[in-house]
């Protein structure tokens, strides 16, 4: 191919995926366009935390600064006391809209950041999560996928063990399995380049139905679109909204936002 070729091809490539990023954006605002939107939620993570979160694990630093909220899980690598999870103190029903600012604080390449997307627990513990919230003293996953209806996102995150690659996937626990096996659904996106360490990122992340979506923008940069349908599985309905961090994990978050969506 003449060099000529290349630059014209090279142009197309360009075009194509400027359209492409455009077009993943443009479908969930068109989406979000035709349904009505109510605010159920809203903390901008400025003052006190306590208000309305609540802390699973007690190695955990938060603290509130005009900047929004520092959550750091505990330190120690591989010590199941040091994850952590805030969970919000009301549950949310139907399909939501989260909203919010999130910015990497640390320098990991290993462990995950996960948002539970409506968690509920599942019999013979009670429905209300807070109700056993004492059983979570110790945080390991398993408590939370053996015991939890809910849908998960990874991101910002990488393999336990460390690696340069990392990935963004969803899950839905079915906890009768008593695994984390076989809950992933869809695909899963390995080597985004996003989540870098002090950069601020804006997180989208609509539930409606059996469609999940989560647009995640830099500041400075293009959007990029993440969809999922999980209609294998049970549909999730109602629930609290958490926020975990494994081990040696820590971000910044602020104007956190949720909406209730319907018809129009």
């Amino acid at each position: 191919m003449s060099s000529k070729h290349n630059v014209v091809f090279l142009i197309v490539l360009v075009v194509l995926l400027s359209a492409c990023q455009k077009t993943a954006k443009t479908e969930l605002d068109q989406i979000l366009q035709s349904v009505k939107k109510v605010e159920v939620f809203n903390d901008d993570f400025t003052q006190d935390w306590t208000k309305q979160w609540v802390l699973d694990g007690q190695r955990a630093t938060v603290n509130n600064t005009d900047e929004g909220m520092d959550f750091f899980a505990g330190k120690e690598q591989g010590n199941d006391t040091c994850h952590a999870v805030l969970w919000t103190k009301k549950s949310f029903q139907g399909d939501l809209l989260l909203q919010y600012e999130y910015t990497r604080l640390d320098t990991q390449n290993r462990n995950v950041n996960i948002i539970y997307i409506q968690a509920t627990g599942e019999k013979p513990l009670d429905k209300n999560i807070h109700q056993w919230h004492k059983k979570r003293a110790v945080p390991s996953m398993f408590k939370y996928f053996h015991n939890m209806n809910t849908l998960h996102i990874s991101y910002a995150a990488y393999p336990v063990a460390g690696s340069d690659s990392d990935y963004v996937r969803a899950r839905r626990y079915m906890p009768l399995t008593k695994t984390l096996g076989k809950t992933n659904f869809g695909q899963s996106f390995e080597n985004t380049g996003l989540f870098k360490t002090n950069i601020p990122y804006q997180i989208t992340i609509a539930k409606i139905g059996f469609d999940l979506f989560m647009q995640v923008q830099a500041n400075d940069g293009e959007a990029t679109l993440y969809r999922w349908n999980y209609s294998d599985f049970p549909i999730v309905k109602e629930g609290y909204i958490g926020l975990r961090h494994m081990y040696t994990r820590g971000a910044r978050y602020k104007n956190f936002k949720i909406y209730q969506l319907s018809s129009k």
